[in-house]
């Protein structure tokens, strides 16, 4: 049997997702042929698969070096760089092979996810389309398309392609959801399926997490108010049964890092002796989810020298390898302990060399990852020139806008009101830390004072930020940058107040969260 005949049996085997016939014919073509790009990419996808993906990469990168022509190869490794978070080669990869991918729907819609995974949609969409259109009859492409159109606010073209879906596929709970998310219901036809798709279910409700939701948002459209928080809280708890959570490890950092992260500490004199970066300036809007971060960002970065990078994972990335302590947990006490003695310009470089290949030429950029609240200190002490802009938003609206919303595992105290009040109790005592500690440096914006005083407040904050004020600030909702958070299709309108308070409709079933934080001290006016 030659190579090519055993590359053919082993493209079967891929098919067939017998990973291990897959694995006997790569050992045996690289044995037989050290050069065989095919034998080395065969490899890669099996390391893939057996979710390796250092090994992975190399594999995927020898293909390459033998047969620089394999876009198959240059599009596997991109989603290995973007898995290690080499954004930055993932992309310049992209770039290079995308035009060779015009017949390989596969490798297509790879590529377009690997483009929104780095934060670039608005490259995925093309090739989502080719994908889709060349095999339209294949779920995952219309799905991803459906997907990325939102985060372009594309948002009438993903409706009827999830309702499109929803004919083909009709118990479809993401599908569902995602629909729900797109427009405010005004009759219960969509509200009813979903029901007669719930009652004749078996599944345990970990796995109508996202029907639950679904239901929840369209039941509050029609004012339904208390059978909208019942849905809320089923999906809430078919989470928490799954998720193991203890709230108890998210207030133990909060402490640390306040009780590290002091005034002292701050004014300790580093052995940084170079600006990292003397031409851009990042300003970084933080706060708890659902307080209006987003539209803050949509605002400012509609300013002529200011573009965003969205919500990035870098500044994190970066505090866990500088940390050098190795854990599960994204962060802990004990990588604040470190943390604490690193020089900040380690900090400020790693993380801007990082995001150094979404920059363009704007003399500021955003990063707006709502829970780098947590690392304000760091921040501080990495750019002595960054901005800072604090969000806030009243305590009872704030937990409620996050307890009806299905995040990732990132916020998992958001699932029940007993963790939510909790979480928030010392989330305040950090934020009232950070006043103390960084005073002027924290430009702190209120939701509502934003939203029923628009242009006052957008001139007051591009004051504090530096910037003098232009008119696309206020026509933020024709920005037409991509948006990939929960408040995704909400920028794309104008302010407005109906968020205000909303709580209130739900004061019954919110009371324990009410005094719970009243109990706290926190005022709620």
């Amino acid at each position: 049997m030659n190579i090519t005949q055993m590359s053919q049996m082993a493209r079967k085997a891929v098919r067939d997702q017998d990973w291990q016939t897959v694995a006997a014919f790569s050992r045996t073509i690289i044995k037989e042929d050290r050069e065989s790009a095919e034998g080395f990419f065969l490899q890669g996808l099996v390391e893939r698969v057996s979710r390796s993906p250092i090994k992975a990469a190399q594999a995927f990168e020898r293909a390459l070096k033998l047969d620089e022509s394999r876009y198959d190869a240059a599009v596997e490794l991109a989603n290995q760089y973007s898995i290690a978070r080499r954004n930055a080669e993932a992309a310049e990869l992209l770039i290079k092979y995308e035009d060779k991918l015009s017949n390989s729907p596969m490798y297509l819609d790879l590529a377009g996810t690997v483009y929104t995974d780095i934060g670039m949609p608005q490259k995925a969409w093309p090739l989502y389309n080719k994908a889709h259109k060349l095999q339209p009859g294949v779920d995952l492409f219309q799905a991803n398309l459906a997907a990325c159109g939102v985060f372009l606010g594309k948002i009438e073209e993903s409706k009827k392609l999830y309702q499109s879906l929803l004919n083909r596929f009709p118990n479809h709970q993401r599908n569902h959801y995602q629909l729900a998310r797109l427009g405010r219901a005004k009759d219960q036809i969509h509200i009813n399926a979903m029901k007669d798709i719930l009652s004749k279910s078996n599944a345990s409700e970990d796995k109508n997490i996202f029907m639950h939701y679904a239901l929840g948002k369209e039941l509050e459209d029609l004012e339904n108010w208390q059978e909208s928080f019942k849905y809320y809280k089923k999906g809430g708890d078919a989470v928490c049964s799954v998720a193991k959570y203890n709230i108890e490890d998210d207030i133990t950092l909060i402490d640390k890092i306040i009780e590290i992260c002091d005034e002292s500490w701050l004014k300790q004199p580093s052995n940084k002796s170079t600006d990292s970066n003397k031409t851009k300036t990042p300003i970084f809007i933080v706060g708890l989810p659902r307080t209006g971060t987003t539209l803050t960002e949509r605002i400012v970065s509609s300013h002529s020298k200011v573009e965003t990078v969205g919500e990035t994972q870098f500044l994190q990335m970066v505090l866990r390898k500088e940390s050098n302590i190795q854990s599960v947990e994204n962060m802990n006490a004990e990588m604040i302990e470190a943390l604490a003695q690193i020089d900040p310009d380690k900090i400020a470089s790693g993380y801007l060399e990082s995001v150094s290949y979404r920059l363009g030429d704007e003399t500021f950029f955003i990063d707006k990852l709502p829970f780098n609240f947590l690392f304000l200190g760091f921040i501080a002490k990495a750019w002595p020139n960054a901005r800072i802009i604090h969000l806030g938003r009243n305590p009872m609206d704030a937990c409620f806008s996050m307890f009806k919303q299905v995040f990732t595992w990132a916020y998992k105290f958001s699932y029940s009101l007993e963790s939510l009040g909790q979480y928030y109790v010392a989330y305040n005592r950090l934020r009232n830390h950070w006043r103390d500690v960084l005073k002027d440096r924290l430009i702190e914006v209120e939701y509502e004072t934003l939203v029923s005083d628009t242009e006052n407040e957008t001139r007051l904050l591009l004051d504090k930020l530096g910037l003098d004020f232009e008119g696309a600030c206020l026509d933020f909702d024709k920005n037409t940058a991509p948006s990939a958070t929960a408040s995704s299709v909400q920028i794309r309108e104008k302010t407005h107040s109906r968020s205000i308070n909303k709580w209130q409709r739900f004061s019954e079933e919110l009371q324990p969260l009410k005094e719970h934080l009243e109990n706290a001290g926190i005022k709620l006016d």
